[in-house]
């Protein structure tokens, strides 16, 4: 890196910053922390230990940002100045080791740019990702499988809490159908990208002659719905059916019928829960399933309208990402445009990347 490529380089973060600063309002982060703590001074908001424990949690967060917020200004204010008086000096130095610290001056600001980008109104939510084969049989079954354990591993590198809410294996491998809540923070404004068609090109284990396969799958992404959330949903609105669990290791696995499908007759969604061995907490687990997508439909049909698409299929043509692992190996998504050749690892849970790329590359369209 030469001195024009650095300037260039600290224009940028500037000009980021600036960007950063006017979205986080870090002036108006820090009034509600102080505001924050004239509430704790009062014995009274401790009496309330639902409300208190809202806020606390508000609190946690808003001073996570402001903290992120802060290190990153300072890093660009401190590299700025310092490249200044650097080449006041002649410092040569100095310049080399700020060229060798620009790589993580970068991530940072990419850092908080991401984080800038996850300030919508659900993204802090805890995510429900639910994931469906296409046509296709055995060979679209361990796809979706392979999805899953992907979802999994990423939830687990971050540091996320994973819970099954349904699980239905397929006849010879994979699955039929799953769904899993994600738990932490900013859970659903990194997975809301994931929402759509997957495919999947390779040669199937399952073919005798070797011959590649193409399989598809869909992922729905939702956020946990809260109490704030008022969505409505009478009886006369929805179908229950209960049916024996199947879930593997259930141990009142096709003994009782204590899961619950429950589709909603307006929109034709169906969400499924056998989790739990009361009837009763598996109907109350879908209903919440089923208030957040209804949420996340409604999101969808405001988004749709405004860039005037329709709704996909599972099949040709709909994929947002493509996963190819034989003649070649690469990931491409469609959105962002990328190509990534780390596979094995993308298919690991390593999808970090891939996933900023779209959050930045939806942002500038």
């Amino acid at each position: 890196m030469d001195n024009y490529e650095y300037t260039e380089l600290l224009k940028s973060v500037t000009i980021k910053m600036k960007n950063i600063t006017g979205v986080v309002e870090p002036d108006k982060l820090q009034k509600r922390l102080d505001e924050i703590e004239v509430l704790e001074s009062d014995q009274e908001f401790w009496n309330d230990a639902a409300n208190a424990a809202t806020i606390q949690q508000e609190k946690t967060r808003i001073q996570r940002k402001l903290d992120k917020y802060e290190l990153a200004f300072n890093a660009a204010n401190d590299a700025n100045e310092l490249y200044e008086m650097a080449k006041d000096e002649n410092d040569e130095e100095s310049i080399a080791a700020l060229y060798d610290d620009a790589p993580a001056l970068e991530n940072l600001i990419r850092n908080m740019e991401i984080e800038v980008l996850l300030s919508g109104e659900s993204d802090a939510n805890n995510a429900i990702l639910s994931i469906h084969p296409g046509a296709g049989g055995t060979e679209s079954q361990d796809w979706a499988s392979m999805l899953l354990r992907m979802y999994k591993r990423f939830a687990e590198r971050r540091g996320f809490k994973v819970e099954v809410l349904d699980y239905q294996s397929g006849e010879e491998a994979g699955i039929k159908d799953a769904s899993i809540l994600i738990s932490g923070e900013n859970a659903y404004g990194y997975l809301k990208v994931e929402n759509g068609i997957h495919r999947l090109v390779r040669i199937s284990p399952f073919d005798s002659n070797a011959k590649r396969h193409t399989s598809f799958s869909s992922v729905m992404v939702s956020p946990e719905v809260d109490d704030d959330i008022n969505i409505v949903i009478e009886d006369k609105d929805i179908r229950v059916d209960t049916y024996r669990a199947s879930g593997a290791g259930g141990q009142h696995v096709n003994k009782t019928e204590s899961a619950i499908r429950l589709t909603h007759i307006a929109t034709g969604v169906v969400v499924q829960c056998q989790n739990d061995r009361s009837q009763h907490k598996n109907k109350a687990t879908a209903m919440k399933m089923l208030k957040s997508r209804l949420y996340e439909l409604e999101l969808e049909a405001q988004e749709a309208e405004k860039a005037g698409v329709a709704k996909s299929e599972i099949g040709w043509g709909h994929q947002i990402r493509s996963y190819v692992m034989q003649p070649y190996q690469q990931v491409k998504d469609t959105r962002s445009n990328q190509a990534y050749s780390n596979v094995s690892a993308i298919l690991d849970g390593d999808i970090d990347k891939m996933i900023e790329d779209v959050l930045i590359s939806q942002n500038r369209a």
